[in-house]
């Protein structure tokens, strides 16, 4: 434990919240990790205003190692924006990025750390065999097809933020500083050399995800609002297509009224118009406002995140 702060090899990011029962299992894995690797480690904990113990634990693992770092959130600002402050506290030439809840095996790292070693700048961690609930994966799946087509990429619902990533690719990463934050979309969109490896994904813990299906959709459009222009695509060919219907309609009806058996269309047909053309309004409005709102909260400059307390026994972070 005497490596110097600015000799550091990996650095292990890993946000936490609600994760105080297997904090200092992932802990004693990863330092058997670290032997077996043979190379520097630093462990920095966030704590993202969980409302169990995980600070207590993570200032007692700091007290207790100097490898370990520990960051509390003044609130809970949400798990990507976790991984951001963890980020900006890493020194590593190399950062892993891991869930706390044993979901993503620490022993994998070895495994991400030799392929990265080939040459790769970027190497994912591919659960191929996901040990999930069958409500957690169909509602995962969901959410990886609605973020791959509201945001025009491959996204891919084996890799999430399990991963190595060396510091070039971390920094190009901490100059993104939206609001609106996914950490594997912004891994994904900077570039470099990237690969995958297969691992062993765990059933973790029992604790309860805080995402489910409604929560999931809501950052899928989100992270739409935060990357992608789409929708205002979408509702340009919506116009479009109602433009060129309308036409057709138009052209049909004056044919009828040339022949002289043109019809009076009764209410039920004007009320469903009116119906159909104010529900498409409405919507259009709607994506307006949602991509003007997006503008408004880049605007106003928050800060991403708000440290109450930070430990570490090598001094400040």
């Amino acid at each position: 434990m005497n490596d110097t702060l600015n000799n550091i090899e990996i650095s292990v990011v890993i946000p936490a919240y609600k994760c105080e029962n297997c904090i200092e299992e992932l802990y004693n894995r990863l330092i058997s990790v670290k032997e077996s690797i043979g190379c520097s480690f630093e462990i920095i904990f966030v704590n993202d205003g969980s409302p169990e113990n995980d600070w207590e634990v993570i200032k007692k693992l700091s007290e207790k190692d100097e490898q370990v770092k520990g960051i509390n959130f003044s609130r809970n600002f949400g798990q990507h924006t976790a991984i951001t402050a963890g980020l900006d506290a890493a020194v590593g030439e190399w950062t892993v990025v891991m869930d706390c809840d044993l979901q993503d095996l620490p022993e994998e790292i070895g495994k991400l750390y030799k392929k990265a070693l080939e040459g790769y700048d970027v190497v994912f961690a591919k659960r191929v065999d996901r040990k999930d609930n069958i409500l957690k994966k169909i509602s995962s799946k969901i959410f990886y097809k609605v973020l791959s087509y509201l945001t025009n990429t491959y996204q891919d619902e084996t890799i999430g933020n399990f991963g190595i990533y060396n510091k070039k690719a971390i920094d190009a990463v901490k100059r993104l500083r939206e609001s609106l934050r996914y950490f594997p979309v912004m891994i994904r969109w900077i570039g470099f050399k990237t690969s995958s490896v297969a691992v062993i994904h765990n059933a973790g813990t029992k604790r309860k995800s805080s995402y489910n299906l409604n929560k999931l959709l809501s950052l899928a459009l989100s992270i739409m609002l935060a990357t992608s222009d789409k929708p205002l695509k979408l509702v340009v060919k919506l116009g479009l297509l109602i433009s060129t219907s309308s036409f057709a309609i138009a052209s049909y009806l004056i044919v009828k009224a040339i022949r002289g058996d043109f019809e009076v269309l009764g209410w039920p047909s004007l009320i469903v118009s009116i119906w159909l053309m104010s529900g498409v309004i409405i919507s259009i409005l709607g994506i307006l406002g949602l991509y003007i709102g997006s503008v408004f909260t880049e605007v106003k400059n928050k800060p991403l995140y708000i440290i109450d307390e930070v430990i570490s026994k090598k001094g400040k972070i």
